[in-house]
């Protein structure tokens, strides 16, 4: 039985692509914003017709990345480790990020030194951190992490530019027992392959036109997996594991690089959330 979660989200009100940080953005497309707050909306109603609580980050202009939520942070049982973005064009969002925690209670939100993009780069299960590094997070990151939040953290390299984040190429299926996820194999180093086998031997291994498809940039409540309709071939996979594949069309904000976890940050744990008023019922 899968546990309400809560979300953070940010309405692409300034969304554009004008520059280009990543294999997905091409300038020369342009993005027809109102189908991209319709998408983004049907997302946001989907998590809540679900049960879950969606809050909403008020977007700043001239940051059009700022609907990639899952970058502005990580959050484990309410501490919050902000980010530090590899590139000029985002900077400015680790700082609006850091202000909504504050300003919502989270009493231990760290700034950190080296260069992580949240949950674009860490995965967290039941035991372990993943972290991803090569395009975007510095290795270093990786010990501030473990320092902070008091758990291993694997490091996995990324070798395809097209995924340039690790939950481009990973998703946690179910984090609440280790195990449970879904990945792409090329998109890792053949080490970081290897380590991947050894620890997840019953993983749910997608094929190239799922991973195109940026079917992996999922988001999975322990039950139901949002991920992008496009990714017809993860469906009847994971339905043979007991998941309910609930399929979400992002094709706009897809041509910024992100899918249904680039926008979807996870809250866990942390003030008012569901987690804890439960606890505390």
């Amino acid at each position: 039985m899968y546990a309400p979660r809560r979300f953070l989200m940010c309405p692409p009100e300034h969304f554009r692509v004008t520059y280009s940080i990543n294999p997905w953005m091409d300038p020369a497309k342009p993005v027809d914003l109102p189908l991209a707050a319709a998408q983004w909306e049907d997302l946001r109603d989907r998590y809540r017709s679900l049960g879950h609580t969606v809050e909403e980050l008020e977007p700043r202009p001239g940051l059009p990345d700022m609907v990639y939520a899952a970058n502005g942070a990580t959050v484990v049982e309410g501490r919050v480790l902000g980010a530090r973005f590899a590139h000029r064009e985002r900077e400015a969002e680790a700082e609006a990020h850091r202000d909504w925690y504050v300003a919502h209670g989270f009493a231990d939100v760290r700034e950190p030194e080296h260069i992580n993009e949240g949950e674009g780069d860490f995965a967290v299960t039941a035991s372990w951190l993943l972290a991803g590094r090569g395009f975007r997070s510095s290795p270093l990151s990786h010990g501030e992490a473990q320092e902070f939040f008091g758990r291993p953290v694997i490091g996995l390299d990324l070798v395809d530019p097209r995924y340039y984040h690790l939950d481009t190429a990973l998703c946690v299926l179910d984090d609440t027992v280790d195990g449970e996820v879904m990945y792409y194999p090329p998109a890792f180093s053949t080490g970081s392959r290897a380590v991947l086998e050894r620890l997840f031997p019953d993983a749910l291994v997608a094929t190239g036109p799922d991973a195109v498809a940026l079917g992996l940039n999922a988001v999975s409540d322990g039950h139901h997996v949002l991920l992008p309709q496009a990714a017809a071939g993860l469906f009847d996979p994971l339905r043979e594991r007991g998941y309910e594949p609930v399929p979400v069309d992002l094709t706009e904000l897809l041509k910024g690089g992100g899918s249904v976890k680039c926008v979807t940050a996870e809250l866990r744990a942390g003030p008012g959330s569901l987690e804890v008023s439960q606890a505390g019922a």
